[in-house]
């Protein structure tokens, strides 16, 4: 059987320096990866921690098309989600740094749970399982 997982998820940005400060200053992601490829593309991964797990790979939008994906990617449905072991110390985190929730903290059968928006507005779960995920 072949040993499989899902490496990177393509985020289409307007600018990679303004998405890399948003993940780094307002989420605490870490840069991974920051390549250039060509005079006006790289190849940028982030990610929420150190450990190994799946990156985003920042896409800067290169025709019209592409930027009307910008903040929409999934037609206004939560996009991605940031799974954490402590939900209260990172939604105060997040909160302090001015990260927008557009929904309050809930409990749900699953875990804790508030929506928020990245610097775009792609909608994303910050969620404490209740039981840990791997």
């Amino acid at each position: 059987m072949m040993n499989r997982f899902l490496a990177h998820v393509a985020l289409v940005v307007r600018d990679y320096d303004e998405a890399i400060r948003f993940y780094r200053e307002k989420l605490g992601f870490v840069l991974v990866e920051d390549t250039p490829l060509n005079e006006s593309k790289r190849w940028v991964l982030m990610a929420p921690s150190q450990t190994q797990g799946c990156c985003l790979l920042l896409a800067k939008a290169t025709s019209e098309y592409q930027s009307t994906r910008i903040g929409n990617q999934t037609g206004g449905r939560v996009f991605l989600f940031l799974y954490t072991d402590d939900f209260d110390r990172d939604y105060q985190a997040m909160e302090s740094r001015g990260v927008k929730f557009v929904r309050p903290p809930k409990t749900e059968p699953y875990g804790k749970v508030a929506v928020f928006e990245d610097l775009y507005g792609n909608l994303w779960d910050l969620i404490e399982p209740v039981t840990p995920q791997t």
